[in-house]
């Protein structure tokens, strides 16, 4: 929508194109992101420099400072928190530079590290695996239903993020 009301980018144009790109570019191994973009930016008559590009798009995010302090009390009684995320090398880094991410997180599994992308049900057993962790004493959100159901396979209490308050509320229910 951005690119759209900003640059007149035809957005039945750039989903397709997002959809493509960020399939390839999830997997491990994939290439630069960039090598994907500049072809369609091209297209556009998009001028972006890579640098550009980059801030342009994760420039927009908004950090929720109620989610950040949330995770990091959580931490603070010793309960894990993970992010398990479809994405790729490019973003994966730039989140490396908040610095809140060490502190509020115990480990992030992109897709792009993993080879598995949700809603794989492979990506939530590594989690379990590798943190011996038992499905029982879990709970996981997840903007997308196919995700939520992918994880409740798994026998992962599981539901649907609808709002940073909502979460609070339900994760502090499972803590009493």
């Amino acid at each position: 929508e951005r690119l759209a009301r900003e640059y007149g980018v035809n957005h039945n144009a750039f989903m397709p194109k997002l959809h493509e790109i960020m399939h390839k570019i999830r997997q491990p191994g994939a290439k630069s992101a960039w090598i994907y973009w500049k072809e369609f930016l091209d297209e556009q008559k998009l001028n972006f420099t890579e640098s550009e590009f980059w801030t342009y798009w994760f420039g927009a995010e908004k950090v929720s400072e109620q989610m950040v302090a949330f995770a990091k009390s959580l931490r603070q009684k010793s309960i894990k928190v993970f992010i398990l995320s479809n994405n790729f090398k490019e973003r994966s880094l730039y989140y490396s530079h908040y610095p809140w991410v060490r502190e509020a997180v115990d480990k992030i599994y992109f897709s792009w590290q993993t080879g598995f992308i949700k809603p794989d049900i492979r990506a939530w057993q590594l989690i379990l695996s590798e943190n011996n962790l038992q499905p029982e004493e879990c709970i996981y959100f997840d903007d997308q239903d196919k995700n939520v159901k992918a994880a409740e396979s798994v026998g992962i209490k599981s539901f649907i993020f609808t709002n940073e308050t909502e979460l609070e509320k339900i994760v502090n229910e499972y803590l009493k």
